[in-house]
Formats: structure tokens, sequence, C-alpha cells
């Protein structure tokens, strides 16, 4: 096939060229004229499956031949030479044993990092140690680095090489698949050197820039018949460019840095790369922009030399669109509409971007057309149906159940789901009703069997298998790996198949379900390798691990619409390519911090860069802008700030622009216009007909629905904000209480009352118990009692401890002038003429000795001023007017004394109600006046009438489309029926 040479045989394939169809191509015509036989004696290698593939696919669509031999890298791993190669031990294996010795590691030193990363910290150091393995570096090269630590950063790091030294000490016996790849190639080249293979032998589509695939390149080129492909080769760059990017630590970010190290390697230089099958390309003038755009930093300034000597600008970039949106949402849906096209001509257009959040956002705009991209990262198994009810469950293991885990799991899809499942989901209605009525923080299991006895058997059926399946899961302390996963599984099953006796559901159905399985079986064949493990690091580990995990369904997607990560764009062809996401950090992605070794350290030790991930990322944008028609999109902001282009879109804009007399500018400038244009599409698409805002509301129900009985805590909102009231009394709504009880503002107050109620009746049986130290005794059992969260049951308890001294001193004062008489006693007064009825509850009513009474109000947040007393916040006003008309039960009429509000806040001042300013009798004729005009069927309830504060939220505002309308727009009467 190829003529005897003394140098290595090695090709290249330009930018933008469909690489695996150049190649089939090249390989057509070199046997075109010799026997089918000779063709099937090729040994084709490619590196990754999809490779693999595209060329079956591009040999299938014909003439008809016999097909070379494609060959994996990992085939290899299965040839005779390696048979007595141990087979590479699992991912999780090596995981595994890591985290239980670093477990043992963090126990002896706590301080070297958080138990919450010891996935993490396994998976980091097991990556090291491979890409060592990988690399050729042993432990010795990373322990005889010169380090200057000032901060004890490597200290620590070599307290875990430690670790890593013994594994890798022992890698021959148990290599991972990174390690036993280098032996199999290592093994296959000392094979190769005794007796060469003298087939063709072609190794396409690596860029060699692992040091494994390095080696296999080397072995290749010296094969008699041996020759290399290299993808995206960029025939436009100039020799002094090459020569510019002999240094790693200044030029790896470059696309074609690999291909000049591999020259060096291979003793060549880049200009003895051949074209493997001639150079068609969809635009070489494009080419040789973008290639004059991405010279490496140092040497930009060729920009002014070589520029001017450019031509043809506006013709290589006539299909090329620059799109800058404004939002990340305004990018996707652009996005969207030219996917939308594509589909209706018979376009094949692929994104290519790394972004998720973008390709995500691109599908969700795609679904309102029923067009499903076929998306080659699939979706992450953690946030599948699957992924997230088994992480639910390991949280079952953890802690204490609660009303919102309970909850989350009994609506999941995946509960209940063998059959019955209607059922199932209207009991949880019920039941959820019920918690939030009861305002139920954890859900024991007499209180679920009680709330089931008073309804049907099945409920009660029912009810039985809630309270086995999720109460009382808790496994505390320290236990077997294994012996934890079984008791996950075990549960999981039992909640997805429901009151069945047997089977596991939908849980392991569908291509997620699936995953799932698969995933559970890979930890139940590695768990023995664990250990012992607490539940916090279980539940850690676990997520950790199905985070790693993907779900795709194949024959879901549009076959024409295709969503693909970088990699995938390295072997597939499209009409259409849309770079998106082109901003800093996102394309190309900020290096991922390295635990171990800084940059210097990686470079001095013989290890990858961080540049690595920048440089191949760079060769793909590079392969990718010369696609037939390409967009160039990104976002100006995000959701948090500004963005910053992309290094390649700077590069290309600044040199057009910096190119008029070659039409550079001009040509931007149609980039960007064909950019607004679709910016405009969306911006029309998402136009939509002003619609005239609600007014502020003021219904006027009539007469006969109107409220009849409200109580004096509710005067306040009938002053302020009548809406609430119409929405409460006559259209009978309530705000759903919340699914958690907590420790609010309104628990806080009960509990309070309760402790002050408890201690004041005492102190009335026992004087000698008028003590700070009885007080908080008292508090400290109240509030044991209802309050289940420890952090607030301190929290108030030292505020009750605070006010102690203050509330005393003042008790003492008070029982030396009156006697309490009555405590959270009800009272209640009628206004006949309008068939109206006040009722009110005090926390507490003393009797002077000469027959007056006097009324309490505890008070756990800021009392109201007198101001807000006087034409706002009536309650106590309201309550001594009752308690002169009789209204107490049992307590006879008599003269209020004094109202006052005993402040229980930090600030210790307690309010005296005005009663001077504005008697009893006076406050009960303002009263009825009040009421009078919320009777009068003339007069509406006004949303937001005299709030205190702008800032302040109303139960109803929703419903009252408050923010259509502010506080100074006039109300709108309107007659409800």
């Amino acid at each position: 096939m190829f003529e005897p040479s003394d140098k290595p045989r090695v090709f290249g394939i330009p930018v933008g060229a469909d690489f695996p169809k150049n190649l089939t191509e090249g390989l057509r015509t070199r046997f075109s004229d010799r026997p089918p036989e000779e063709f099937a004696r090729v040994e084709l290698i490619v590196n990754t499956h999809r490779m693999e593939r595209r060329i079956r696919e591009i040999f299938d669509q014909g003439p008809p031949t016999l097909l070379p031999r494609i060959r994996l890298l990992s085939d290899f791993g299965r040839a005779t030479h390696a048979h007595d190669i141990p087979p590479p031990v699992p991912p999780l294996r090596k995981r595994f044993e890591l985290i239980r010795l670093i477990s043992q590691l963090l126990d002896a030193q706590p301080d070297l990092a958080a138990r919450a990363s010891l996935y993490d910290l396994a998976d980091s150091l097991a990556a090291l140690m491979s890409e060592m393995s990988g690399e050729g570096v042993t432990p010795d090269t990373i322990e005889a680095l010169d380090v200057s630590d000032q901060s004890g950063h490597w200290e620590r790091a070599k307290t875990f090489f430690g670790i890593a030294r013994d594994f890798l000490e022992s890698v021959d016996d148990t290599p991972d698949a990174e390690t036993r790849q280098r032996l199999v190639i290592e093994r296959l080249t000392e094979e190769w050197a005794l007796n060469p293979p003298q087939h063709p032998v072609i190794l396409a589509g690596s860029t060699g820039s692992r040091g494994t695939m390095m080696l296999l390149m080397q072995a290749i080129a010296r094969l008699p018949q041996g020759a290399i492909v290299l993808p995206g080769f960029d025939f436009e760059t100039p020799d002094h460019v090459w020569d510019a990017l002999g240094d790693a630590l200044s030029s790896e970010d470059h696309p074609q840095f690999r291909f000049r190290r591999l020259m060096d390697i291979l003793g060549m230089h880049p200009n003895d790369v051949a074209p493997w099958h001639g150079l068609d390309v969809p635009s070489k003038t494009r080419n040789r922009l973008v290639s004059l755009a991405l010279r490496p930093a140092p040497v930009t300034d060729q920009w002014l030399a070589e520029g001017p000597n450019l031509t043809g600008i506006e013709d290589a970039v006539s299909d090329v669109t620059l799109l800058e949106a404004s939002s990340m949402r305004e990018e996707a849906m652009a996005i969207a509409m030219r996917l939308r096209q594509a589909a209706e001509v018979g376009q094949t257009a692929a994104l290519i971007t790394p972004d998720r959040m973008l390709t995500r956002q691109v599908t969700a705009a795609l679904d309102r057309w029923d067009i499903t991209p076929d998306d080659s990262a699939g979706q992450p198994l953690q946030l599948s149906p699957p992924g997230r009810f088994l992480r639910h469950v390991s949280r079952l293991f953890q802690q204490k159940l609660t009303s919102e885990m309970l909850l989350t799991l009994l609506k999941h899809p995946l509960t209940h789901s063998a059959e019955g499942r209607g059922d199932h989901l209207l009991r949880t209605r019920e039941l959820e009703l019920y918690v939030r009525k009861k305002g139920l923080t954890y859900p024991q299991p007499e209180i679920l069997q009680a709330w089931a006895a008073a309804r049907d058997p099945e409920d009660q059926t029912w009810a039985a298998w809630l309270v086995s399946v999720f109460c009382d899961q808790e496994m505390p302390g320290e236990c077997d790996f294994a012996v934890r996963l079984e008791a996950h599984i075990s549960l999981a099953e039992r909640i997805a198949r429901g009151q069945v006796p047997e089977g596991s559901g939908e849980l392991w159905e569908k291509s997620a379900g699936r995953e799932a399985a698969k995933l559970m079986t890979q930890l139940r064949e590695n768990a023995q390798y664990a250990g012992p493990i607490s539940v916090s690091d279980y539940s850690d580990l676990f997520g950790a691990v199905i985070a790693n995990g993907e779900v795709r369904d194949r024959d879901e997607g549009h076959p024409n619409i295709l969503i693909w990560g970088t990699l995938e764009a390295r072997v597939q062809g499209a009409d259409l390519v849309i770079l998106g996401g082109l901003n800093e950090g996102s394309w190309p992605e900020a290096p991922s911090p390295d635990p171990w070794l800084n940059r210097k350290m990686r470079h001095d030790a013989g290890l990858l860069l961080p540049e690595r991930r920048i440089g191949l990322s760079a060769h793909d944008f590079q392969q990718a802008i010369g696609a037939p028609e390409v967009w160039l999109t990104r976002s100006i902001r995000s959701d948090e700030a500004e963005t910053v282009p992309s290094r390649w879109i700077n590069r290309l804009t600044n040199l057009m622009s910096g190119l008029p007399g070659q039409g550079g500018d001009t040509a931007l400038q149609g980039m960007r216009q064909r950019g607004s244009n679709w910016l405009s599409l969306v911006a029309a698409l998402e136009d939509i007909n002003p619609v005239e805002p609600a007014k502020r509301p003021s219904p006027r129900p009539p007469e006969v629905s109107r409220p009849k009985q409200l109580s004096v805590t509710e005067i306040k909102r009938l002053i302020r904000d009548p809406y609430a009231i119409y929405a409460k009394h006559v259209l009978r709504l309530r705000p759903l209480n919340s699914l958690m009880k907590t420790p609010d503002a309104l628990l806080r107050g009960i509990a309070f009352h309760e402790v002050l109620e408890t201690f004041v009746k005492e102190v009335s049986e026992t004087p000698a118990n008028l003590t700070e130290a009885r007080l908080a005794e008292i508090a400290r059992d109240v509030l044991a009692q209802n309050v289940p969260w420890p952090a607030a049951r301190a929290l108030w308890q030292a505020r009750i401890e605070r006010v102690a001294e203050h509330f005393v001193q003042g008790e003492q004062r008070r029982r030396e002038t009156a006697t309490p008489i009555a405590y959270e006693r009800q009272a209640k007064s009628r206004i006949d003429a309008l068939d109206f009825t006040l009722t009110a509850k005090a926390d507490r009513v003393d009797a002077t000795k000469d027959g007056q009474l006097i009324l309490y109000d505890y008070k756990t947040g800021r009392p109201p001023s007198e101001d807000e007393q006087l034409f706002f916040d009536k309650q106590l006003l309201l309550e001594a007017a009752m308690a002169e008309q009789g209204g107490f039960a049992d307590i006879d009429p008599a003269d209020v004394a004094a109202a006052i509000y005993l402040d229980l806040s930090s600030k210790q001042k307690d309010e005296p109600a005005p009663l001077e300013k504005t008697p009893a009798a006076q406050v009960w004729d303002e009263f009825i006046k009040l009421i009078g005009h919320y009777a009068d069927a003339e007069n509406g309830f006004t949303s937001r009438r005299a709030m205190h504060s702008d800032r302040d939220v109303g139960d109803f505002d929703q419903l009252a489309r408050f923010g259509e309308w502010d506080i100074t727009d006039d109300p709108m009467p309107e007659d409800v029926k």
C-alpha cells in the first residue's frame, strides 16, 4: 500500500473536512486498482466506538467492498500477547479501596480534609494514579519534586501520596484500565520490534494527547507498512509558527501543539505531513483566517505582517453567523429557531457546546415545536426519576423521617408503581392535608395509624404499609458498605412496588431504570472493598457515584437535529454546525482545580498540564468552524454578571476588525447582522399583545354575604387590608399551611404564652416560686415538649432567660396592685343593630382590690406603639370595651384600669393601651361605625388599604394581583355575587 520510506508515514486530514468520510475515501482511492482481498488485510485502528460506527456507516453506503479490519485501542487488551497481563480492576473497586484508607487517615487526622469530600478525594487521587501510570511517571518522580511550601499543603498532599504509592507499587498485579492499556501497548511494541506485521496498519483520528496513545503512534510509525492519519491538521500553519509551539508552558493551549510534539518525538518536521486525500474543504480562505487568528499568544504580532495578505474574507465568512444574545435564554431561543428551520428543510444540524445548561434550555425551547434533539450526552442519571428516587431513599437511613421527606417520596412517580397508583395518590393527598392542618414535622407511626383509624379499612392497610417502609429506618453508627447497599436496594424496591408482596414496580424499567440497575450491580460487585462506613458517608458516596452516570435514549431524538459534545463533533459531520456558549469558562471550560499538584509541578513531573484540555477544545473549535455553515453564539450576560467572550471569538473579531483594507470589518458586520436578524425573530416570537393590568380591587359583596363575626385580632387586618377579610370570610379561602412546621414567630408566641401562663398560675398558688430560676425551669419543660428543634429550643430558652428579670420584677409590681383572675379567657360582644359579633381571648385578666380590671397581652414581637393602637391595632382597646360591657365569660362588667402589652422582646419595654386618650366607650362607638361602614353594600373591601409598610406581604396579595397595580392607584369598586 505504501512505498518504502526511511521516515515515518504521517498524513493529515485538513481542518473543516469530515474526518471519517475523508478517511474512507482515501482508503478506497488507494485500493481502487488493487484486488479486494488486499483491502481486507488493512488494519485500521481508531480510538472511539463512535469513530468505528461512523466509518462502518460510510462503508455501508456503498459501493460494495470488503471492509478493512477496524480495531479499537481496547481490542489490543484481548490479544494473545496480553493474555498474562491481569485484567483491569473496576474503577469503583479502586475508589472504594482508596476510600477505606482515606477514611482511616481522616479519622486519625480530621483536619486534613472534610469527610463530605471522601469520594471526591478518592476519585481525584485515583485519576492522578491512573494518569501517572499512563504517562509513565513514578512515585519517586513526584516525591523528588522541588517544592517550596509555606502553607503546609504539600506536606498534607504527601500524606495522601503515601496511600497512592502502595497502590502504584502493586499496579502490575492490580492495574486499572489506563495502566493495563499502557502495559498492553508496551508489550505490543516489544512484539512488533521482533516481528513487525507486513500488512498495512493505520492509526487514524488521534492527536496523541495521552502518553499511551503516543507510545502506540511511535510503534506504528516504525512498522514497514505503518501510517498515522491526523485529524484537523492545519496545513496553513507556517514554519515560524510551528517553531513557536515548542514550549508546553506557553503553547499547549494552541490547537496544533500536540502535532508539533508528535513530530518532535518522531523526528519529523510538520512540513513532512502529507495530505491523506486531497485538500477539499468547505472554505480554505476561512481556514487561513482562523489559523491566523489562533496563533500562539506570543506571536500575535504576526497579524500585522500576514493579515494584509489575506484575501476573500467576505466570501470566507459568508456562511458564518455571529450571534451575541443579551441572555442565555435568548441565545437558546435563537439556536432552537434555527434548528427548527433545519428540521423543516431537511438539513442536518448540530449544536456543539460543553455547556449543559445551554443544551437543556435549547431542548426546552424545541419542545414547543415537538422536536426532541438527539442529545449525545443524554440526561445525568442523578436527575432521572430512578436517580432522584434512590437519592431520596438513601436519606431515610440518615435522619429522622420528616413530613417533607415522606411526601416527597409518596408523590414520586416510581412510588407504589406496581399497581393501585391512583388510589395511592388519593390517599397521599388526604394525608398531606392532614399533615398541613396539624403542622406535623415528624410523622410518628402512632400519628399515622391514628389518622388511618378513623378512615376506611383500605386506608388503614395503606397506612400500615406506609409505616412499615418509611418509619424508623435510621441506621446510625458504622456498618459494612455492602449491608447499607443491600438495605438501600431492598427499601427502594419495597417503596416502588407498593403493597404487592414481590417485585420492584417500575424502578428498574425503561432506559433510566436499566442504567440505575447497572450502577447498583457495579456497586454490589465492589461493595466488599469499601469496608465499614457511616450513614452520612454512604449518602455522600452514593450521591457522588450516581452523579457520574448518564441516561440516553438513542431512539428518541430527531435524526437530523443533534446536540454533541466536543468529543462527538470530532467524528461526525453536519450541514450546519452551531458552536454555542462561546464564553470564557464555558468554552473553553476553566481548568478544574488540581488538589494535588500545581501547573509547574505537573510540568516538572511529566504529567499533563491543565492547558491540555484548552488545547483540545481549541482544536475542536478550529475543526468545527470549518464546516459548510457555521453559527458562533454567545450570551452577553449570564444569570449573575456580564460574561467574557471566548478567547477564540475575541481573536477572530479583533483580527477581522483590524483588516478594513481586506473587507474584514465589513465581513464581521455581516456576521453580526445575520445574528441580529435571528435575534429580531426571537423578539417577534416572544412578543405578546399588551394586556390591560388588573385594577386595584375593592369588591362589594351583598350585605347577606358580609362577615357577621370577627375576632379582635382581625380588626387590625380589616383596617389595613380589608380585601384579606373579604377573601377569608366571604370567599372562605384559607392559606395552605406549610408542609413542615417550623419554629416561626407564631409557634414562638404559642410556646411563650404557655410558659408564662404556667408560671403565673403556679406563682398564684405558691408565691415563693416567683423567681427567675423557676421561670427558666418551666420554660425548659414546656419547650422540650412543644419545640422539637434543638437549635430553636436553645435560642428561645436563652431569650426567656434574658427577659426573666424584667418579667419577674414586673410581676412583683403587678401583684402588689392586682390579682390574676383569668387566663386565656374568651369574650363575646354583640352589635344587634348590625347583626355582628366581636370575639376575643385575653391572655390574662387581673382584678384590683377596688374591683377594676387590668388586661394583659404577652407580646413576643414588637408591641404596637401608641399611635398604632389609636388608629390601627385596637386589640387591647376593644378588649377593654368588651370587659366594661361584661363580654368576658364569668367576669362581671367593671371599669378597666389599664390594658398593657407585656414586652418579651429584647427591648423589654411594656406598652400600655392609650385608654386615657380613647376611653372604652369611645372605642366601641368608633368600632360600630367601622363595622357599619363594611356592612353597607355600597362600600368595598379595598386591597392593601393602609399597610404598615410597602414591604409587608399579605396572604391574598396574589389573588388581588398586587404588582399589576400599586398603592397609588385608586380602588376599583366591583359588585360581586
